[in-house]
């Protein structure tokens, strides 16, 4: 099945097939979507692609742990698809099981936040979060890299 969402062409499943870049290492977003930098590896690059579809779903506890296609996403469900995306996660994680994922640290395009009950990810320079400001919509979406790593462990795909 494929799935077409604004500018972004992305099949179901893992990966998408085609979408657009802007120049550098730094994402930006554009009409709630992330556009991922021409620098990032392809893997990154697509897993951002796929991920956008996602942007317009609910809040749903538990979404994206039984199956990485869901009708809602929960933080862990988000940041487990995205990884999926990518192809460095085999099936989903829940926040806690985030604060032994891959290696300690940030990565250079791909950084995981988790502590117990919550987990996000900044991706190129982009969050990744399902929390909404200061308690408004919520859901999976993009949002600039505004929110800090107090209490949070931070890890990152080996590579990425």
């Amino acid at each position: 099945m494929v799935v077409v969402v604004g500018m972004f062409l992305a099949t179901v499943g893992r990966g998408a097939v085609a979408g657009t870049t802007v120049p550098g290492d730094i994402a930006q977003l554009k009409r709630k979507k992330c556009v991922p930098p021409a620098n990032a590896p392809l893997a990154v690059q697509r897993a951002i692609w796929a991920t956008n579809r996602l942007v317009s779903l609910p809040y749903l506890y538990g979404g994206g742990h039984g199956d990485f296609v869901a009708q809602g996403y929960d933080c862990s469900g988000t940041v487990s698809f995205f990884l999926h995306q990518a192809g460095v996660l085999v099936t989903p994680m829940s926040s806690g099981d985030f604060l032994n994922y891959g290696v300690a640290g940030p990565g250079k395009w791909v950084t995981v936040y988790a502590r117990s009950g919550h987990a996000f990810a900044v991706i190129c320079g982009v969050r990744l979060d399902t929390t909404g400001p200061s308690g408004g919509e919520e859901g999976p979406r993009w949002h600039p890299n505004d929110r800090g790593p107090k209490g949070f462990t931070i890890r990152h795909p080996e590579g990425m």
